[in-house]
């Protein structure tokens, strides 16, 4: 049996709210990750909201984490951890000169999130677990470390002055995205580092295991998937997914989460008949 690398992206292709999964497909999921082929995990999200679906999944594959800036593997502890970040003294400045056009924000280190202040409202973005350690103020008094970025949600219609900020001032140093939301949250900035990404974590996963391109299956939905999808031999975008998304799939698929997309093409590909080992 051929082997491959498959890497899926959660929000908006695997699952269509923040934590609802259908038994069927996590137990298809589970078995499938037994017949040789190598499933990872390729998140925005931070370890602590996505480590659910990994145990669910019964995984011993690295993780993917916010969008490849941190990549480990917490069942093999030879495995060379991926770890960057943005300096704290950019994030202070942005969030410094920004206020204005600031609704909130945080940024993380690790699991450890630094908010600037509560609200009811944003809580889905901050993905807290039990253990989570949140400190609330002013990002230039509580970060002491550098973080993993940071995610700074604008006002209604303020998304495009932040990012005017960040791409003048920093001049490529520091990337942002602005999330394709609507409503009052249409101006969530997400800002990154430009060493890393869905692809190049990827990369680094593959030649952990050995696996060539014409070996690697990507497949997700969003505009942060981008690099993931070409990098991968198979690139496959779900239905609904980001126009720019689907301009460099290899495939969009009929389905979306809420159809069980990513069981629907993996029994298509892979035929029960060769899912032996």
């Amino acid at each position: 049996m051929e082997r491959y690398l498959i890497a899926i992206d959660l929000d908006g292709t695997l699952l269509y709210d923040f934590d609802t999964i259908d038994e069927s497909l996590a137990g298809f999921l589970r078995d499938f990750g037994k017949t040789g082929h190598k499933l990872v995990i390729a998140t925005g999200r931070p370890y602590r909201s996505s480590r659910f679906i990994y145990d669910r999944f019964e995984l011993d594959t690295p993780i993917i984490n916010y969008n490849g800036l941190l990549v480990t593997n917490p069942k093999d502890p030879n495995f060379p951890e991926i770890n960057f970040t943005v300096p704290k003294e950019v994030i202070i400045d942005i969030f410094q000169h920004c206020q204005e056009h600031l609704r909130n924000g945080f940024s993380e280190v690790g699991d450890h999130i630094h908010l600037l202040r509560e609200e009811h409202a944003i809580e889905p973005l901050l993905h807290r677990a039990e253990d989570t350690v949140v400190t609330v103020g002013n990002l230039a008094e509580t970060l002491k470390e550098d973080p993993h970025g940071c995610i700074l949600i604008g006002w209604q219609g303020h998304g495009k002055a932040i990012e005017e900020y960040i791409t003048t001032k920093y001049q490529g140093q520091v990337l942002c995205r602005i999330w394709n939301l609507s409503g009052e949250f249409d101006s969530i900035v997400e800002v990154f580092t430009p060493e890393s990404n869905k692809g190049m974590a990827l990369e680094h996963v593959a030649k952990y295991y050995g696996f060539e391109r014409d070996h690697i299956i990507a497949i997700g939905d969003g505009h942060n998937d981008i690099e993931m999808i070409t990098y991968a031999g198979e690139g496959i975008a779900v239905q609904n997914a980001h126009p720019e998304l689907i301009e460099v799939a290899s495939r969009t698929l009929p389905w979306g989460p809420r159809d069980k997309a990513i069981q629907k093409y993996l029994e298509e590909r892979f035929p029960q008949n060769e899912h032996a080992e």
